[in-house]
């Protein structure tokens, strides 16, 4: 069987090292789906060009199908550690099957414009895949949101305590992040959707190949509408690693904020056995591997983020083998991006939260300074005034050891004469919440609404 596609013009043999060093068989054999169904167009454009007769393309059409059955059912089938890629083994194994005839598939068509589109269908099916994967997390988010829609949790600025959330506030932050997500993956989606099978090697093909019915037959947008670009630019893989990147980003900051809130400093999670991991050495250890895989392996994403656009930046038109590397970069970013996120919806559907800890929390270390600073406000004391009287309450308090709330109206009278006995209900800590009332807040009211319209706005499968 034939290795390669290529050949022709050369008389010595390749060297062994090098043929090993350029073979991509290894890893662009999942494409191997995908570049049948495109082959498949190929051979219909083929016939309505009169290049094939009907016969002709139902013999092609049906070796085509029998090289996917046959790789479906047999693992074994695909094992050929010298064939240089899957265009290759495709074309060959059809050879095996329906004789010279395989020959005239690749009539008009080059591998540059075959790679391009066989790439572009797959990961059109991976986008799709992620898009569902970021839902699912999403799902997850707002399940635990709404099992907890009570629980108040400490909200925190500079990892200093600021000012008290609703733990259900804090989850739909993560919710609105992945929303993003998703739209830029869905918005990625639309730029991928464009067919460079036409275009050849770079300048085009002198066969007359209806490129808006190979469009259409494979459910493409469009053709594209330059056969240089379409052969020779990667930038679709970029923007959708980049999505990937963000989404990881995402992912890494929620598996921090859940690695710290589990520790026993501040006790407000604990992850069940099922995502946790114990030491080899400490038998007290539960640590959180899984979420600690999903902050590291953001990193990893970031690398192929930043291979990608150094691989890109110094081609000249049009292609080069260069742009090879795409795709393990590619595949390993969408793989990594997929199992992170149904890690994260898995940890988020096993976490226990520690009410005692998380009540004791919220109504300690000053969270109300800001809403004292507001009571001052609505007395009639300019916001900066305010802001240095309950600067100086605090740091009183502190000497004390108490906390606002807990000094006499005669001590806070000290500061200001225009504190009465109405502070105290001010310094609540469901008053602290309720003032937060504005969209986008954290009242109890605007955090049931925010979570029936999260509700609303989620995809349904």
């Amino acid at each position: 069987m034939k290795k390669n596609l290529w050949g022709g013009r050369f008389q010595g043999a390749t060297d062994p090292g090098f043929a090993a060093f350029s073979r991509s068989f290894a890893f662009d054999q999942r494409l191997l789906a995908v570049d049948i169904r495109a082959s498949r167009a190929h051979a219909r454009a083929l016939a309505a060009a009169a290049v094939l007769t009907q016969d002709e393309l139902k013999t092609i059409e049906t070796g085509l199908s029998e090289v996917l059955k046959r790789s479906q059912a047999d693992p074994n089938y695909l094992h050929d550690s010298q064939i240089e890629d899957v265009h290759s083994f495709v074309e060959a194994r059809l050879i095996e099957l329906v004789g010279d005839l395989g020959r005239k598939l690749h009539t008009g068509r080059s591998r540059n414009d075959q790679v391009a589109t066989d790439f572009r269908l797959w990961l059109r099916e991976a986008i799709d895949e992620l898009v569902d994967k970021v839902t699912d997390t999403q799902r997850s988010l707002l399940e635990f949101a709404e099992s907890n829609e009570p629980v108040v949790l400490p909200g925190y600025t500079h990892l200093q305590r600021a000012q008290p959330v609703l733990l259900a506030h804090w989850c739909l932050a993560y919710f609105e992040m992945l929303v993003r997500d998703g739209e830029r993956l869905a918005d990625a989606r639309k730029r991928v959707n464009i067919l460079p099978l036409g275009a050849a090697a770079l300048a085009g093909t002198s066969f007359q190949i209806n490129r808006e019915a190979v469009a259409r037959d494979l459910e493409f947008d469009s053709p594209a509408r330059n056969s240089l670009d379409a052969v020779s630019d990667r930038d679709f893989c970029v923007e959708v690693v980049s999505a990937c990147a963000l989404i990881m980003m995402h992912l890494s900051r929620l598996a921090e904020d859940i690695i710290l809130y589990a520790t026993t400093e501040f006790g407000f999670f604990e992850l069940s056995d099922s995502v946790s991991t114990g030491s080899s050495l400490m038998p007290q250890k539960k640590n959180p591997d899984s979420l600690e895989l999903v902050r590291g392996k953001a990193g990893r994403l970031f690398g192929n983020l930043q291979a990608l656009l150094v691989m890109l930046k110094g081609l000249p038109l049009a292609y080069n083998r260069d742009m090879q590397e795409d795709k393990e970069a590619v595949f390993d970013s969408i793989e990594t991006t997929r199992s992170s996120l149904e890690v994260a919806a898995t940890v988020l559907r096993n976490i226990q939260v520690q009410l005692p800890r998380l009540e004791e929390a919220a109504l300690q270390g000053y969270l109300n300074a800001t809403e004292f600073a507001d009571y001052l406000v609505r007395q009639g004391v300019p916001f900066r005034e305010a802001h240095e009287i309950v600067g100086r309450v605090v740091l009183h308090a502190i000497s004390r050891g108490v906390e606002l709330q807990e000094l006499p109206l005669s001590e806070l009278r000290q500061f200001s004469k225009l504190i009465d006995d109405q502070v105290f209900s001010a310094l609540t800590l469901e008053q602290t919440l309720a003032t937060k009332s504005q969209i986008g807040g954290t009242s109890r009211a605007r955090v049931a609404e925010a979570l029936a319209q999260a509700r609303i706005r989620l995809p349904t499968n």
